[in-house]
C-alpha cells in the first residue's frame, strides 16, 4: 500500500488505520515516517470553534496522507495557549507536559519501528516543538516541524491570501479559509464584520492576546473563502515532499540533505507522492 491508495476512512479527527494496514503501507518504502498533527483548544473568536488549530493540523495532516505513505497518527489537541487564559474554554498544558508528550512519542514509534516522525503543527504558541525538534536531532533522530514560515508563505501567495503573515495572526483569513473549505459546518456567522488589525504585538508574551484584542480576533477573516483554503492545503502538501525526502534521506549519502531540501521526492509505486 502506499500514498496513494485509498485509505480507510477516519472517524472524525482519528485515524481508522489497523494494524494491518500500517504494515501494508510500510512495505517498499526505504523509512517509515510517522505523521503527528499539534492542534490546541483555545478561543478564535466568536465564530471559529476552539479547537480550530486542531481542526487545521488534522486537515492537513489528512491530506498529507492521501499523497505520502506516512502512518497518521492521532492529534495532540490540548497544547501551549496561554496567551489565551482571558477566554472561556481555553484550556493548557506547559510547555515541559507538552514537550514530554511528543518526546516519548517520538520514542515509542522508534521503538515500533516507526524512525521519522514529522510533526504538523496547527498552532504558532507552540515554540517547544522547535526544541524537541532540535534536541532529538542532535541525538540522530529524525524528526522534523512542518510547516515553516516559509511554507506558508508560499502557501498565501500560490492562494491569493491578501493579508500577510503578520497581520494574519489569529482567526484570520487563513483559518477561516482553511474551515471554510475542510469544516464549513464549523464556521459559525460573524467572520465577514470580525476583522482587527494589530500588527505591533511585541508585548504578546507579556500581556497574551487581550493586551491587542477584545474579540479574541488579531487579522482579517472577512477575506476568507473555501477556495483559498482549499489552494492553501493543496500548496502545503506540495511543500511536505521536502521535509518526507529529508527525513528517508539515506545518511550515508553525500549531501543528501542538500539533495533534497526543496524538492519532493520521486512518485513510485511503493514510496513518494503519488502523480
Amino acid at each position: 500500500m502506499s500514498g496513494s491508495q485509498k485509505r480507510p476512512a477516519a472517524d472524525g479527527l482519528l485515524p481508522a488505520d489497523t494494524t494491518e494496514d500500517v504494515r501494508a503501507r510500510a512495505q517498499g518504502v526505504p523509512r517509515q515516517v510517522a505523521v503527528l498533527p499539534v492542534g490546541s483548544f483555545e478561543q478564535h473568536g466568536p465564530f471559529l470553534p476552539l479547537t480550530t488549530d486542531t481542526l487545521v493540523a488534522c486537515a492537513l495532516a489528512a491530506e498529507i496522507a492521501a499523497a505520502y505513505p506516512v502512518h497518521l497518527l492521532p492529534p495532540v489537541t490540548i497544547s501551549c495557549s496561554h496567551e489565551h487564559a482571558g477566554w472561556p474554554g481555553t484550556v493548557s498544558i506547559s510547555s515541559v507536559t507538552l514537550h514530554s508528550v511528543v518526546s516519548d512519542i517520538a520514542d515509542s514509534l522508534r521503538r515500533s519501528g516507526v524512525e521519522a516522525l514529522i510533526l504538523v503543527n496547527g498552532h504558532g504558541g507552540n515554540y517547544v516543538l522547535g526544541n524537541v525538534v532540535q534536541e532529538s536531532s542532535s541525538r540522530g533522530g529524525r524528526i522534523a516541524l512542518f510547516p515553516a514560515p516559509e511554507d506558508w508563505e508560499t502557501a498565501r501567495t500560490r492562494a491569493g491570501v491578501e493579508t500577510s503573515l503578520l497581520t494574519d495572526m489569529h482567526a484570520g483569513e487563513i483559518e477561516t479559509s482553511i474551515l471554510l473549505h475542510a469544516r464549513p459546518e464549523a464556521v459559525r456567522p460573524g467572520h465577514a464584520a470580525a476583522d482587527l488589525v494589530a500588527d505591533d504585538r511585541r508585548h504578546l508574551l507579556t500581556v497574551g492576546m487581550a493586551g491587542y484584542t477584545g474579540s479574541g480576533v488579531v487579522g482579517r477573516p472577512s477575506l476568507g473563502t473555501a477556495e483559498k483554503g482549499r489552494a492553501l492545503l493543496a500548496s502545503l502538501v506540495d511543500s511536505f515532499g521536502a521535509y518526507f525526502a529529508l527525513v528517508t534521506a539515506d545518511p550515508a549519502v553525500p549531501h543528501a540533505r542538500e539533495a533534497t531540501a526543496g524538492r519532493a521526492p520521486v512518485p513510485t509505486d511503493g514510496s513518494g507522492r503519488r502523480p
